[in-house]
Parts: structure tokens; sequence; C-alpha cells
């Protein structure tokens, strides 16, 4: 681990990072004075599947729900529309009624029905990305100190009345507009179309990421790989249980995003988009019409060649075995979010005063 990382812990003390995905929400404590190889991780379900369990039980159960609290990632909404079709009642508030889609007039074609108290005999089911409570139980059981800044990240669509996908990219285009640099797309202040985001970080407290910050910032922890990126332009990918990011790197620096449903890829198709990716010639509407997110580019160098050397992490990257070397982040693939979450915040606490060679590699961990 890099001093610099040691030195910004002392600075704050301990740091909680939480990598919210589909299937599962990874953490981190990261402990200044301890060695990393020693920090408490955890892996454990996504809170979008615990509402989905209690939502499949209710169901067996022949209870009405309802859905109150806040915004949070929407992967139960296929267990209630499950839960309608077996003709029971699902109420909502119109806040949580976000978590499934912005569109008020949606939700109710849904045949949710929007209700701000409690109706009697429903099964109150609280929605948030981030539970003060549960963690702070959660780690008091385990004798771990209570951190002083909780960094989170989870994916985030954007506020968006119809067409979240091209709303998706454009969030994406905009940051890839106004710095390429991925220790800025830490948010300290979500924008304001960023719902999911700006819910989480008002559970949290602390500075809030899309997990497809967290992932490519884990990846330059590896001082292997950011290195690299100064002798040619890189491409990583995350395959994550539900999307696959790709990512242009050329010095650090992001040139190009990619994103498809993980679902829909075969190594074979990967492959393809991947090569026309690298050379600019997959345009957005080819990914949309794919029913992907798309693709965005920002500056190209020329010095950046081809960004042929390819690089896999992710818990879905067996599927796509040859088309890139597999990495594990740190000796730890389930947290490489965490550890990236942590380096961009030592990073943007501590910027590189020179960032046109790799002298800035000193930052990884």
């Amino acid at each position: 681990m890099n001093e610099t990382i040691y030195a910004y812990l002392e600075k704050t003390g301990p740091v909680f990072c939480l990598d919210i995905g589909s299937g599962t929400q990874d953490g981190l404590l990261a402990l200044p004075g301890v060695n990393f190889d020693n920090w408490p991780r955890f892996i454990l379900p996504s809170p979008a599947r615990r509402i989905l369990c209690r939502i499949e039980k209710a169901t067996q159960a022949k209870q009405a729900i309802w859905l109150y609290g806040g915004n949070m990632g929407g992967g139960f909404t296929q267990a209630v529309l499950k839960h309608l079709s077996a003709g029971l009642a699902c109420f909502a508030t119109q806040e949580a009624a976000k978590a499934i889609c912005d569109n008020p007039q949606k939700v109710q074609k849904m045949g949710i029905v929007f209700a701000e108290h409690c109706p009697a005999q429903a099964l109150p089911l609280h929605l948030s990305d981030f539970s003060p409570e549960f963690w702070q139980t959660f780690l008091t059981s385990l004798d771990l100190p209570m951190p002083a800044i909780t960094v989170a990240a989870a994916q985030d669509h954007g506020f968006c009345l119809s067409g979240n996908r091209t709303f998706r990219m454009q969030i994406w285009n905009d940051l890839l507009s106004q710095h390429n640099r991925l220790p800025d797309w830490i948010y300290h202040e979500v924008p304001s179309p960023l719902t999911r985001l700006a819910a989480l970080q008002a559970a949290t407290g602390g500075p809030v990421a899309d997990t497809g910050t967290s992932a490519l910032l884990a990846f330059l922890c590896d001082s292997g790989i950011l290195k690299r990126s100064f002798a040619t332009g890189i491409t990583l990918v995350n395959a994550g249980n539900t999307h696959t990011l790709a990512a242009l790197i050329f010095q650090g620096n992001v040139c190009g995003l990619y994103e498809q449903h993980t679902g829909l890829l075969d190594k074979a198709k990967l492959d393809a988009d991947l090569h026309d990716f690298r050379l600019g010639w997959l345009p957005c509407e080819q990914v949309q019409k794919a029913m992907g997110h798309g693709t965005v580019y920002g500056t190209r160098p020329e010095e950046a060649g081809g960004f042929e050397p390819t690089y896999f992490t992710g818990p879905r990257r067996e599927q796509f075995a040859g088309l890139g070397q597999f990495i594990n982040p740190l000796g730890d693939m389930m947290v490489a979010g965490c550890f990236g979450l942590l380096y961009g915040l030592s990073l943007a606490a501590n910027p590189p005063t020179n960032l046109t060679d790799n002298s800035h590699a000193h930052g990884c961990l």
C-alpha cells in the first residue's frame, strides 16, 4: 500500500467504502495504522436483493406490500410485477416509487397504488441503499470503529421520464467533456439529475460515485496497469453481474466509455464491440439498438495508439476469457471498487502536480 493512502487515512481516520451492485454490496473498512491486507471487508446481498426476497415471501404469503422510504436500486422490480400478477396489492409512496420508475404514470399503469401511509394488513418495506442503523449495529457487533468518512458507489440512470439509457450516456458524456480525470468523478456535491446518488449521499453523509467510476479507479490501483497507460492507450473492462462497462484509458485518463447489459453479451459479441469501440467506430445508437446503454468518446490523442492492451475484472469476466488479461486489484476482485473509491479520494485530497507523465503513479495502491 502506498504511503499516500496511509497518510490520507492518518489525516481522516477510518474510511468505510461501500460498492453497491445488483447482486451484492461490497464493503471495506480502511483503518489507519493497519496494513491493508488486514482491513475488514464484507460481501453481502445487495439492498435491492434483500427487498426482492422480502417481496417474494409476501407473495407466497398472499400479503399486500407497501413500499416507503426513498430512491434506491430497482433490482426488485420483477418481484413487484410478479406480486401484482398474482392478484396481490402493491402500495407505494411517490418517493419510494422512483426506485421503480421516475414516471408516476408508468408506475400506476403497472398496478401500483400510491399511498403515503401504510394501508391496513400491508407489509411495510423500507427502501434505501444505505441504512446507517444496520451498518452501525453490524460494525459494533464486530468491535470495529465507526468510520470518519463513508464513501459509497451505486449505478444511477438519473431522473428521466423516458429513455433512461440515453440519459445515462448523457451523464457520462457530461463528465467526459468537463474533465477526464477519474478522481474528479467522485461527487462531493451530487448533480440534481442523479436522484439515486443524492438519496445515497443523504443517508451516508459522504462522497458518492457511480459504480462504473469505482470499477475504473480499481484498475488504476494496480501500478503496472497505470504505468502501462502512459506507454500506450489501454482498454479496461468490468464485467459486472448486470452491466459491462469498458473504458479507453490513456495516461490514467478516460478517452471513451462503452456500456452494455452483460446478459446480452457473449464472447464474440463483446469482442466485435470492443474492436470497433477502440477505433472509435462504435456509435452510441448501434449499442442502444442492441438494448445497451451506448458509447461516448472524448479526446483521443494520437500517441495513445489502438488501445489494444486489455484488462478484465468483475464477477462475470469468465464468460469473456481470452479477450484480455484478468486482474484482481490488490488480490481481491469483489472489493476492487472499494479500493478504487479509496484511491480516488486519496488522489482528490492530494492531487499530483504533473499529469503529463507517469510520475503521478506514486499515488496508486
